[in-house]
């Protein structure tokens, strides 16, 4: 019992040192893995990735999307830049592609490197709406959700280990029995909360860059009722998700937006 409690004692210690800043919330944030290591990774799996999906180049859209791209990026550079903490974009290397899929679908991994599938383009229907879905995930990306993520992930093992050591001397049933209950309540308490407060985060912050680039922010709400149409079929409890529920996220956006606007307004984006 004593080496347990000395354990999760030293593990609160390198928890309270291993926190970065978000660059953007100015919020303490988990970072297990620093972002050099992150950015490696993910920029040889987008390189995979490329090399084995059909890339589409030279297009209307394709240029849509790498145009659009680079004013989001252009406005977070000058929302970091307003924040002071212009240097948290070093060892980004920005890259949007157009991926020939029916998925309806988008992602940028951590460095920005970003991928549009040709299923979503219907559903933005415009540039506007293409800003929403690419602000949004330029969100994630300048964030750290994705250090934040795989930290949560290796806290969740951690937080194992010292549950299975706390009850190995029971019985194998007891063990499976706790084990299994902190598999459940870590998950349903911890990582899915976890995400979805991601997802609504990046909504925020999406708002922001959309509008700071000069697309209207109001334009969202339209995008993702459009998304909800789309998705059809039953989806499961909020709670059990990933996502903020439909209603609840166009509900956070209606309710972000003058807030977007007047972050806007600060760098001469005025909208009617």
């Amino acid at each position: 019992m004593k080496k347990g409690i000395l354990f999760i004692a030293g593990l609160l210690v390198f928890l309270a040192f291993s926190c970065a800043t978000n660059p953007v919330t100015g919020k303490k944030t988990w970072a297990l893995v620093p972002n050099s290591e992150i950015f490696a990774s993910s920029f040889n799996q987008y390189s995979e990735f490329l090399k084995t999906n059909k890339v589409i180049t030279g297009t209307a859209d394709a240029k849509r999307v790498e145009n659009v791209g680079m004013k989001i990026k252009a406005a977070a550079e000058k929302l970091l830049k307003a924040r002071g903490t212009a240097g948290e974009l070093e060892g980004y290397a920005w890259e949007y592609k157009l991926v020939d899929s029916k998925e309806v679908n988008a992602w940028c991994m951590p460095g920005g490197k970003i991928v549009f599938y040709s299923g979503i383009l219907p559903i933005c229907k415009d540039d506007a709406g293409m800003a929403t879905v690419m602000g949004h995930e330029v969100a994630h990306a300048l964030a750290n959700h994705g250090q934040q993520r795989m930290s949560a992930g290796l806290v969740q093992q951690l937080g194992a280990g010292v549950a299975q050591a706390a009850v190995g001397g029971k019985s194998a049933e007891t063990q499976a029995l706790v084990m299994q209950a902190y598999g459940i309540g870590t998950q349903v308490g911890g990582m899915l909360p976890f995400s979805r407060s991601h997802e609504t985060e990046a909504d925020e912050i999406g708002l922001t860059l959309m509008a700071i680039a000069g697309y209207n922010p109001e334009t969202s709400v339209a995008f993702w009722e459009r998304m909800s149409s789309n998705s059809g079929g039953a989806k499961p409890a909020e709670i059990m998700s990933t996502h903020p529920s439909d209603e609840t996220r166009i509900a956070n956006l209606k309710r972000l937006i003058p807030k977007a606007k007047a972050e806007a307004a600060k760098f001469g984006v005025v909208f009617k």
